[in-house]
Parts: structure tokens; sequence; C-alpha cells
């Protein structure tokens, strides 16, 4: 696979970056970023890219200075006269904040698309958001990835002959569960919580099949892991033999991991769209890697062929 487009990486994930220039077989697009001596950023496309199709990969999650340095870049590129800038984004953080559901609160993730499309980007490509109407927050086109493509084989190998059930430890997250399930070819549970401020989860009903033996639980990110837990903790009281937590983005903020690692829990699978240092990676994870599926989105972008085939299961 080769195409004649340039990939660059901010510093929020340079090695998910460079695994999708490997599978590209191109060359990383050279740009030196650094930063003063006070903490501001400064930076440099290396190579001219005038008239270029250019693709900017870098995730928006904590720190701030994330979506700071992805804004410089889609300003820099646009003033260096590239012919489309498409912004790539692996994990699209402040999703969660997408509506105004309560006073005098702010509408982050339409906020952060406003300025990433004032700073120059002609096309958005996104996986798994959180909230699926954030797609229209933008007047570009938005291409909508799916790590589906990336957790079902391994999925299905590991379903294969035994009694599994997906449980959905939220009801935002049964449509995104649901497809799942049919695809697998499982019964699927709902556990319907209430959170009474964030990061704080509790757990009020579940709905559907409750007689567990295989539990998949499948959610779109784990941060602080509160709800993954608890809901695990409920499927093992229903008599769940094994726990399988399956999630496409792994914050694991605050102290999720030692949730984690304490939870009746037998393997946590999230991708790569977050860069986990090593310090926080424990021995239930599996990181599975979100660059083929990139990859091939850019090059089908780049050659103006169909995205929506990628998830043609």
């Amino acid at each position: 696979m080769s195409i004649n487009a340039r990939v660059f990486s901010g510093r929020s994930n340079p090695k998910l970056t460079q695994e999708i220039n490997d599978i590209l077989g191109i060359e990383p697009g050279r740009i030196s970023i650094g930063n003063f001596s006070d903490g501001e950023i400064w930076l440099r496309f290396e190579e001219n890219i005038r008239g270029t199709d250019v693709f900017i990969v870098q995730s928006t999650n904590p720190p701030a200075e994330n979506i700071l340095e992805f804004l410089l870049l889609l300003d820099a590129a646009r003033r260096a006269s590239a012919k489309r800038i498409t912004a790539v984004i692996p994990y699209y953080g402040y999703a969660r904040q997408d509506r105004k559901d309560q006073p005098r609160v702010p509408i982050s993730s339409r906020l952060i698309m406003d300025e990433i499309v004032n700073a120059g980007a002609d096309r958005i490509v996104a996986m798994d958001l959180h909230s699926s109407q954030i797609q229209g927050f933008v007047n570009i086109p938005f291409d909508h990835l799916y790590a589906k493509t990336i957790f079902l084989e391994p999925l299905k190998k590991m379903v294969e002959g035994k009694n599994y059930t997906i449980v959905v430890p939220d009801v935002g997250g049964i449509k995104f569960a649901r497809s799942y399930a049919q695809i697998l070819g499982l019964p699927l549970t709902i556990i319907d919580k209430r959170r009474p401020r964030p990061n704080l989860a509790e757990v009020m009903n579940v709905i559907g099949e409750t007689d567990f033996e295989n539990v998949l639980l499948i959610d779109d990110m784990i941060d602080t892991g509160g709800t993954i837990v608890q809901s695990a903790e409920l499927a093992k009281a229903h008599g769940a033999k094994t726990i399988t937590v399956c999630a496409t983005h792994g914050l694991f903020s605050g102290n999720c991991i030692q949730r984690l690692e304490e939870a009746p829990i037998d393997k946590v699978i999230v991708t790569n769209t977050l860069s986990i240092p090593e310090q926080r990676k424990f021995q239930k994870l599996e990181i599975l890697s979100a660059a083929p599926t990139l990859a091939e989105a850019i090059k089908r972008i780049h050659n103006e062929e169909s995205i929506s085939s990628l998830f043609d299961f």
C-alpha cells in the first residue's frame, strides 16, 4: 500500500502515526514541534506541502496542550497552502459534554469541533465517538470509524463454542453494543445506571438475561473504571465464570488501574487510539492496534473511495 499523500503527527500519539505510515508505505511527515521556556508551543512543517493532500493525526485527550497543538498544526498546514487538510482524531476528547443538560454549562464538544474547523480542517476522521451526534456539529465531511473492524476477529475466536453474553454497562451504549451482539450472534443484557455526579456511577437495574456464564462487557471508553468495575461485580454476583472487558479507548485515569486489577475481570482489551505509557500497563491488559483501520481510511479518502464499505460485515 502506498499513496501520494503526507501524514503528520502531533505529540499525543506519535507511535500510532508511525504505524499508520508504515502500513501506507510512506515516510513520516517531517515536522518540528517544541516548547519555548515558558511552555508556549512552537512548530514548523519541515517539508513543502503546497498543493498536497495532508493528514494530521492527533488525539485530543488531556492535557489541553494536545488540543492547542492540534489547532496550531492545522493552521500551519493551511497557511502552507496544503490542498486538503484532514484532521484524523483517533480519540476525540471532550465528547462527553455534547449538550446543555443543566444550567450554566458549556457544550464543550461543539466548541472544540468549531475550533478544529476554524483552524483549517477540510475533513474530519474520528473513531468511536462517545456521542455520534457530534458528526452534526460541523458542516464539513466527517468520517466516523468503528473499532469493530479491530475487535471482531479476536472476539469471534474468543466466544466460539462458548456461552457468552454481551453486557452493556450504560444505557447510552446500547446501540454501540447491539451491533457487536448482532454480528457475534450473542444475547444482550443492559445495565441501567444513574450518575449522581461526574465520574461517579450508581448501578440501578439490570435489563435482559441475568443467568451469566461468560460475560463480554463492551463500552466505548474506560475512564475511571467505576462503571466497568460495578458492572463486572454485578455480573460475578449473577454467576459469571469469566469476564472480559472490551473498550475502544483506554483513558485509565485516577486509580482506574488499581480498580481493574482488583475487580473480578479476567482481561481488558483496548486499542492504541490513546498512548498508554508503560507505567499504566497491567497484567490483564491487551492492546490492539487501530493503525490498520486508520491507514485504510486515509488511503480511501486520498483515493476518493468509499469509507462506509469498510464496515460491511
